[in-house]
């Protein structure tokens, strides 16, 4: 009896090494496993349609799928939820099989389908002429699983050869992936954290305390009314998903008018919308007005559902920041500190005093009119400035 030669050539030895030596300058995952099934084509194996599946830390996202086909060039992107393991789509799936341990998932989509796995996808894949269908895991460093699919429609599906050549590129495929979805991680957690422009500030190296930058902005500060009350009567989860509904109506708009939340404190925001960006100040009260119609409709569903309206202050001012690191030698805070973060603080806690849930300084005034209707208010006493301030409001 022969013993086979582990070292000898395989169909996927040329995709092997492009992975090795030829992504180098390829930054993302999307574009190199388009090439490496393309590659796998070229190579003499017929490979039809491929998956690979990616668990990742978003808030929003259990994970992505990257779909190639033949005749594509580019791979279709498609997030997955947090809820779809309570799903038909999921249950019974290769996926679902994947995630509880196994070692490959193999099916015969030629033969009798009474004889086979049940599941939408072989069905599908058996009307679009597929054959043959194998899925493995992708080990990360870690325990960290994640899996990739390929899948035929040669008569009598993939042969030896070709599941041989197949598994041999996923080591490599694994190293490759790796690098490249932490490099994604790293952003979408540093994005989650402490916004967009902090990230990509962090990721090019701003990580020194002290050093940061002189920054002209105007500076929102959003708290909510009455919520220690609110947390020592209500029960945890309804605080939890209370908190997430405020803070829903509040930040959806500040990000979609091109502002950056620095940071929540408790039941309460800080964001700046930096004037260097075009309309800076008309932004961010479109974001002002458009937050205030969420949170109109969250009272109401709250109200439909025998819960106290929330009553909220917002606190907005014009001016200079320094924006950077500050805190100890082993934990930062990438934040805004200075006399105009202090004024939006006060002009939030004279929200209390004035009636309104909104005031702005007349600084801030005077870049928006008379674009924007705004009210007088009066001057006020503002705690920590020897002269009273002009105050502003949204018309109510």
């Amino acid at each position: 009896m022969t013993t086979p030669d582990r070292n000898a050539p395989t169909l996927s030895d040329g995709v092997v090494d492009w992975l090795t030596n030829g992504t180098r300058d390829e930054r993302f995952i999307d574009n190199i496993f388009a090439q490496m099934c393309n590659r796998i084509q070229q190579a003499g194996i017929p490979l039809k349609r491929s998956t690979l599946h990616i668990l990742i830390n978003h808030p929003q996202w259990l994970g992505a799928r990257f779909m190639w086909s033949d005749g594509m060039r580019d791979a279709q992107i498609a997030l997955v939820d947090y809820d779809v393991r309570e799903r038909p789509e999921y249950i019974g799936s290769a996926a679902n099989e994947m995630q509880d341990g196994a070692t490959e998932v193999r099916e015969n989509l030629e033969r009798d389908p009474s004889l086979g796995r049940k599941h939408a996808l072989y069905d599908e894949m058996r009307e679009k002429g597929l054959t043959d269908y194998v899925a493995w895991p992708l080990y990360h460093t870690l325990g960290k699983r994640h899996f990739i699919t390929f899948a035929t429609d040669r008569p009598g599906g993939f042969d030896e050869a070709h599941i041989k050549a197949l598994k041999n590129v996923l080591p490599v495929l694994a190293l490759v992936s790796e690098i490249r979805i932490k490099n994604r991680l790293a952003r979408t957690l540093l994005e989650t954290y402490v916004g967009a422009h902090a990230g990509e500030l962090i990721l090019a190296g701003a990580t020194r305390r002290g050093t940061g930058t002189t920054v002209r902005a105007a500076i929102m500060i959003c708290d909510l009314r009455d919520f220690t009350k609110i947390s020592d009567n209500w029960p945890r989860d309804d605080v939890i998903d209370l908190l997430n509904d405020y803070f829903d109506a509040m930040s959806e708009p500040i990000a979609r008018h091109g502002g950056e939340i620095l940071k929540f404190i408790g039941d309460g925001l800080l964001a700046i919308f930096p004037l260097s960006k075009p309309d800076a100040c008309i932004n961010l009260l479109h974001a002002v007005t458009e937050a205030r119609q969420a949170m109109a409709g969250l009272n109401e569903r709250n109200n439909g559902s025998g819960r106290a309206p929330l009553n909220y202050g917002i606190g907005v001012h014009v001016g200079d920041v320094m924006y950077g690191n500050i805190g100890s030698s082993s934990r930062l805070d990438f934040t805004v500190i200075g006399p105009a973060v202090n004024m939006a603080s006060r002009l939030e806690a004279l929200t209390k005093q004035i009636g309104r849930n909104v005031v702005l300084s007349r600084d801030f005034a005077e870049l928006v009119q008379p674009k924007f209707e705004l009210e007088r208010v009066g001057k006020y006493e503002v705690r920590g400035f020897s002269d009273p301030i002009e105050l502003f409001a949204l018309p109510s």
